[in-house]
């Protein structure tokens, strides 16, 4: 599991599948993305699975368990790299959120904690140590995050005074205000939409964009191998073609091909 992967705090460093079939989840993905994976026996936890591109770790998976799946459908994971796992929990309260978990050590690769931010969006914070974190901004790897919440406002005062972010907000290709969470002010992170009545019911929540090196062929692939597209491929002006998929257990997570810097 040991990489020598290290991020920045402040950056998406882990996407995590949490989900209710494991065995169909590897096939799904390892299929999409041409991941290969290795398995972990956790013991009373169950088996923790590595995904991973070109010897690189990239994403992880684990089966629910029967507390998580009374709090919510299956979904990914989102983790940002932080200093102090323990200092953010303590901040995430001061700010209005909730510790879902109190930080925990994950063995000697990090420390973790699970949280939620005001508007009940839950992502996860990790405090590296034998495990940086995954490859990113490579096809086959995570290069995106995106927060659907009920109340920008709100999640930007909460997710700038948790993390070294800053905000640029511009307007998506439906014309709706879009949000840019930068690092530092300069480096974009991950990004934020308000949830709008047209898109039905939907709890706030992250959810990863995955780099692609087509996103059309990718979507008739996914959609071959049991996934629904939520938004077809569609392009965004200046920055790529992205389309947002279901994976086969129902948990929401998006492709993208850029544009050549």
């Amino acid at each position: 599991m040991a990489t020598e992967t290290r991020h920045a705090p402040g950056t998406f460093c882990w996407p995590e599948l949490a989900t209710l079939d494991q065995p169909g989840a590897k096939k799904f993905y390892t299929s999409l993305f041409g991941w290969s994976f290795h398995d972990t026996d956790m013991g009373p936890d169950g088996t923790y699975t590595i995904f991973q591109d070109r010897d690189a770790d990239v994403a992880a998976l684990y089966t629910m368990r029967e507390e998580e799946k009374k709090m919510a459908p299956p979904h990914w994971n989102s983790y940002v790299a932080v200093e102090s796992a323990d200092q953010t929990a303590a901040k995430v309260k001061q700010l209005g959120g909730q510790v879902i978990v109190e930080p925990f050590d994950v063995m000697d690769m990090g420390r973790m904690a699970v949280l939620m931010d005001p508007q009940g969006a839950v992502f996860q914070v990790w405090q590296a140590k034998k495990h940086g974190g995954a490859r990113l901004n490579d096809v086959g790897s995570l290069c995106w995050t995106e927060l659907m919440t009920t109340d920008p406002q709100t999640a930007e005062t909460f997710y700038t005074g948790l993390f070294p972010w800053k905000t640029e907000t511009m307007k998506a290709s439906t014309g709706a205000p879009y949000t840019i969470f930068k690092r530092g002010g300069e480096v974009g992170v991950g990004g934020m939409m308000k949830i709008e009545p047209r898109m039905g019911p939907m709890p706030p929540h992250w959810y990863p964009y995955f780099a692609v090196s087509d996103c059309d062929a990718t979507v008739a692939k996914a959609t071959s191998l049991g996934a629904r597209t939520l938004m077809p491929p569609t392009d965004i002006p200046n920055a790529g073609r992205f389309a947002v998929l279901m994976d086969p257990q129902n948990a929401p997570f998006a492709v993208i091909k850029t544009m050549p810097m």
